[in-house]
């Protein structure tokens, strides 16, 4: 899965990397080191520029609320579980169906996070020990340095009991879509710790590779067998993954030194 990830490129270098033709610099946010469900988020996305004279899709860097709430959800509450679409069902789920055929973006990282209960913790959580293991956080990412282009899906929802002119009458929120982890060796495993990123998790986020950028943005591109094929994960050992320091287990906890390299897992957390 992906419930907490790191974002720290300036808007100006996304502008340049993904091609963006408009960017508006009040919506910029600050790095962050740890961002979590209902944060707000940047995104890539392709669409008609509002009152303009034409239709053509626009490239945007926007900022976006993690956490999809649907059009026709009568309140935002489930925001918060709705950070996650599986490729394996999202041409059809209610909630991602309309956005899949038309509403897709990227959400750029540099990568995420992802916890393992290591093997002294399980021992002690089944000998009645220990009834909340701790984890070790692994940070996950491309091992050349570039960017972790998470692929996405955003909607819109309204706030009916706000009048239209209000600045909140309108959210745009954002999922990012996982799927099943690599099973082939990392392309730099830890020298303790997991040499898969399946034994870390099931899930991963589903990292596009620039080849597929423009394809899966564009929303004239609406037939379901066409953009499920852009579904298909990048090739294995691309990633590496190593043990960092349990602070970003807190999401008050923000700043560079989360992605901090351990030179082994903390003691009690092996894997």
């Amino acid at each position: 899965m992906c419930g907490r990830y790191a974002a720290s490129r300036r808007p100006e270098d996304l502008v340049s990397l993904f091609g963006v033709e408009r960017w508006e610099p009040e919506e910029t946010l600050a790095p962050d080191w740890n961002v979590a469900p209902t944060k707000e988020v940047h995104a890539i996305l392709e669409r008609p520029l509002k009152d303009a004279d034409s239709p053509r899709p626009v490239r945007q860097l926007r900022r976006l609320r993690w956490g999809l709430v649907p059009s026709w959800a009568s309140s935002p509450d489930g925001a918060a579980r709705m950070i996650n679409a599986r490729a394996e069902t999202v041409h059809e789920k209610p909630s991602f169906r309309s956005p899949f055929a038309s509403r897709r973006c990227i959400v750029p990282a540099d990568g995420y996070y992802e916890w393992v209960t290591g093997v002294g913790e399980r021992e002690l959580e089944e000998q009645g020990k220990r009834k909340r293991p701790r984890k070790q956080p692994y940070f996950v990412t491309p091992a050349d340095g570039s960017v972790f282009a998470m692929a996405g899906l955003y909607e819109f929802w309204r706030d009916r009991t706000l009048p239209d002119d209000h600045p909140r009458s309108w959210w745009v929120t954002c999922t990012v879509i996982t799927t099943e982890a690599e099973r082939g060796p990392l392309g730099v495993a830890p020298v303790e710790g997991p040499q898969t990123l399946a034994d870390i998790h099931p899930r991963m986020p589903l990292m596009l590779t620039p080849d597929r950028w423009d394809a899966w943005l564009d929303p004239t591109r609406t037939h379901v067998d066409e953009l499920r094929a852009l579904l298909e994960p990048p090739p294995e050992g691309l990633m590496r993954a190593y043990a960092v320091g349990t602070a970003v287990s807190n999401v008050r906890n923000n700043g560079p030194e989360l992605l901090t390299e351990l030179a082994a897992p903390e003691e009690g957390t092996l894997f």
